[in-house]
């Protein structure tokens, strides 16, 4: 049984050059120090879907990507061929600054009340995931916020409002209409044009949100092939997972009894314990597979929404202009590290990688 009484927390860490023999003592962890040990582009939304990039300029940054433009020439003998150039589009990330304010003073740590400071540090912490996850999810599934300045896709919207900047700042996947080799729809190999600018937001065959049929996942596979990629990940929330496993078909991550004591295939002595499948499924969330898809389950993906791509390529961009910085405000007053804040923008880059579908 673990001692919560003394663990370590935050604030405190094992010294293990201690005077008494090695034995360790906890020492007194500088506030802004502990704050920064959490490293915000460790979180698991941006590893999963985008590309992380940095930058020392500020307000929007311009991403610039090269287009298949040139192509082989028949030349006559002696001759040599026309010149050619590369064809590039570029994309326009903007970059906003956002904060959270803490209630912690100088006082505070000199009364050693370093529980409520723990407690403001790790509620900080949850709160910068559930920021960063809503981010990610929000300008991936194109869901509207206000806020966040997100705008509301669906499997109606035209290629046109996705591709200006002024209406949708985060991008998206490709939308109904546009032009072959022309904007963000190229093409890549012998797919017509009808199929290269399909919408990659598919209108599920239901409205009931939860509800997935097979025939938009096979749709969402075709529609990524044919600009050259090849899916392998489906994200889906809990009630598209409930759906799938009412399938026959579905092929979950483990069977009954693996993991248990006496498994020969998997030889723990506990489901839980490092190695078991569930332990797998309950760190990486990665619950099955289906049509060579892994399903991984998220309860920020909206009940409505699900995700298809190749993982291999991240559909959108991460460019952090400053990372997660304690400020202290007013130090004449005591307060220390009063807030933190940090500069960054996201975008969906790579619009051919992924499909989202609705239930509408």
């Amino acid at each position: 049984m673990v001692n919560f009484d003394t663990a370590p927390g935050l604030l405190t860490s094992l010294n293990t050059g201690a005077a008494d023999g090695g034995a360790g003592e906890r020492v007194l962890v500088d506030y802004k120090d502990a704050i920064m040990d959490y490293k915000v582009t460790d979180l698991p939304a941006l590893s999963m879907f985008a590309e992380p990039m940095s930058t020392d300029t500020g307000g929007d940054i311009d991403v610039t990507f090269g287009r298949p433009s040139m192509g082989m020439q028949e030349i006559e003998e002696g001759n040599t061929p026309q010149y050619q150039h590369t064809n590039l589009r570029s994309e326009r990330v903007t970059v906003r600054e956002w904060g959270l304010a803490l209630g912690v003073t100088r006082r505070m740590i000199e009364d050693s009340r370093f529980n409520e400071v723990e407690m403001a540090l790790n509620e900080a912490r949850r709160a910068v995931d559930r920021h960063m996850t809503k981010h990610v999810v929000y300008a991936l599934m194109g869901i509207a916020d206000t806020t966040l300045g997100t705008s509301g896709t669906t499997h109606s919207t035209a290629e046109s409002a996705i591709t200006t900047f002024s209406s949708n700042i985060y991008s998206g996947f490709l939308g109904t209409g546009g032009t072959v080799d022309s904007g963000r729809i190229n093409s890549y190999g012998n797919a017509s044009s009808a199929e290269l600018i399909a919408g990659h937001y598919i209108q599920a065959a239901s409205s009931t949100a939860g509800d997935l049929a097979l025939k938009n996942i096979t749709a969402a596979i075709k529609r990524i092939a044919v600009h050259g990629y090849s899916a392998d990940t489906i994200v889906i929330s809990p009630g598209h997972y409930k759906s799938l496993l009412d399938l026959g078909d579905f092929v979950t991550a483990f069977t009954a009894g693996q993991g248990e004591a006496g498994d020969a295939s998997n030889p723990t002595t506990a489901a839980m314990m490092p190695g078991s499948p569930v332990a797998n499924t309950a760190t990486t969330g990665k619950v099955g597979s289906l049509y060579g898809l892994n399903v991984v389950m998220n309860a920020w993906c909206p009940p409505d929404r699900c995700l298809v791509y190749d993982a291999k390529s991240k559909p959108m961009v991460y460019v952090e202009r400053r990372p997660l910085t304690v400020e202290e405000a007013n130090p004449g007053f005591g307060i220390v590290g009063s807030y933190m804040s940090m500069r960054y923008g996201l975008k969906v880059v790579r619009p051919e990688v992924g499909c989202v579908i609705i239930n509408v």
